[in-house]
């Protein structure tokens, strides 16, 4: 009995402990199995938290701009292109003393070239920084120590001083304040006087301002064209003139007293045998000779070299046809004997004694060509019009040079003059055979 009873006694203790170790294993188990699944959690998040965080990083980093590439342009008579700005280049400018060519953009700058560094392969500039705004137009003033600019945004004008330092380079000063905005509708040109007198804007309706040099209004023209395609002052500085709708060209005289007091503006004479609005002129160096283009697809080219004041008309010299039929510009080299005009991204050359195209350059910039003029020497012809500006050899003019002086040889009738005709006629022939070897070398390369 006792036996039984201690038998049975073992065995239900044997159970217990059984179904106790069974318990501690399958919490173990559930343990085990926690763990595993919070350590997969804790992976998973990790990398969850690490994936969102490259991507937070990748978010983060600004996709990088691409520059736009500049227009690829070669021509044999291209001698060579500035390149500097940043934007497309809207206005260019020649200093009167030859020595400079400005230039402005509308990435903020107006960039002033020497001239002398013209035939070399690096071309050095100097830039003036345009503070919250960008300029459409510029113009050096007389004495070449200092340009003014035309400012987008502000709409008026703002005037900088040049000084030189030590280093022979320049310093631009603003002045303390702009002009007024007094221009109703957008801004089609700006100039300032030779004389240093006053200072022109002409917008796109049938406004012009005349101003003194301190910002103040002399005078407002109504140019009755119903819009102004193009207004420009006159190189002798005596003249504004304008050209629009209407097929004629008016010009006005600027008036001064004696004491360089102002008086007035009035009517001198207009340019009339176009049969359509004109879209663009220039004037010669002397004022004596303008050109014009109208939209009758016709260039004409004028003695204004008359005595308007007896009533006396400008006489008709010369009429040509040009390659085009869109709003372009047209510039005269300021000896008067070639003309050049730009036509979207096309430029076409003209010599003024024949009316025969004898150059023309195809799509010389990415977009339609701003501004378009020769320097003081007749040397070189400029365009601007995306952000490089290009400077053509001005081979027409060279040309006309030699045939001009070889009439004039046969006309002489003393010896200094046949030499000093002769000397003309010897350094025109050099400057051609240079450019030629020169295109021919780089050909070849």
């Amino acid at each position: 009995m006792e036996l039984a009873a201690l038998v049975a006694v073992s065995l239900v203790i044997g159970a217990i402990v059984l179904i106790v170790a069974l318990a501690l294993g399958r919490q173990r188990e559930s343990v085990q199995n926690i763990s595993d699944v919070d350590r997969d959690e804790t992976k998973t998040n990790g990398d969850v938290a690490k994936l969102e965080g490259t991507k937070k990083v990748k978010q983060q980093v600004r996709p990088r701009k691409e520059k736009p590439q500049l227009h690829f342009f070669n021509h044999k008579l291209l001698a060579s292109s500035l390149k500097g700005h940043s934007g497309n280049v809207t206005c260019l400018d020649f200093s009167s003393n030859g020595k400079y060519v400005a230039t402005c953009a509308d990435d903020r700058t107006v960039r002033i070239w020497s001239t002398k560094d013209f035939n070399e392969r690096d071309h050095r500039c100097m830039r003036a920084n345009i503070e919250l705004d960008h300029a459409t137009h510029v113009r050096f003033s007389p004495d070449s120590r200092a340009f003014i600019t035309w400012l987008s945004n502000g709409e008026t004008i703002r005037v900088f001083k040049m000084n030189k330092k030590e280093d022979g380079g320049l310093t631009f000063t603003a002045a303390a304040a702009d002009f007024p905005p007094r221009h109703k509708a957008p801004i089609v040109n700006i100039g300032i006087a030779e004389t240093g007198k006053f200072i022109m804007t002409a917008s796109s309706d049938t406004t012009i301002l005349i101003w003194d040099l301190k910002g103040e209004v002399l005078a407002s023209v109504n140019t009755n064209q119903m819009n102004n395609a193009y207004a420009t002052v006159s190189p002798c500085g005596r003249f504004v003139a304008s050209c629009g709708f209407t097929p004629d060209v008016k010009v006005w005289e600027v008036c001064f007293g004696k004491s360089g007091n102002f008086q007035e503006v009035t009517r001198a004479f207009d340019l009339k045998g176009h049969t359509a609005g004109v879209y663009s002129f220039a004037f010669s160096n002397d004022s004596r000779r303008m050109a014009t283009v109208s939209k009758d697809g016709t260039w004409k080219l004028w003695d204004t070299d008359v005595e308007y004041k007896k009533q006396q008309d400008p006489y008709l010299l010369l009429t040509g046809k040009w390659d085009g039929n869109t709003p372009c510009r047209i510039a005269l080299s300021p000896d008067a004997r070639v003309v050049a005009i730009a036509s979207g991204i096309n430029i076409f050359v003209y010599n003024t004694k024949t009316a025969e195209k004898e150059e023309e350059f195809i799509n010389v910039h990415s977009v339609e060509i701003a501004d378009l003029a020769f320097d003081v020497n007749s040397r070189y012809l400029l365009s601007c019009g995306d952000r490089a500006v290009r400077l053509f050899h001005n081979t027409v003019g060279y040309r006309a040079v030699i045939e001009e002086m070889k009439e004039m040889l046969k006309k002489a009738h003393n010896d200094a003059m046949k030499q000093r005709i002769q000397q003309q006629i010897i350094d025109a022939q050099n400057a051609l055979e240079a450019i030629n070897s020169q295109a021919e070398d780089e050909r070849k390369h």
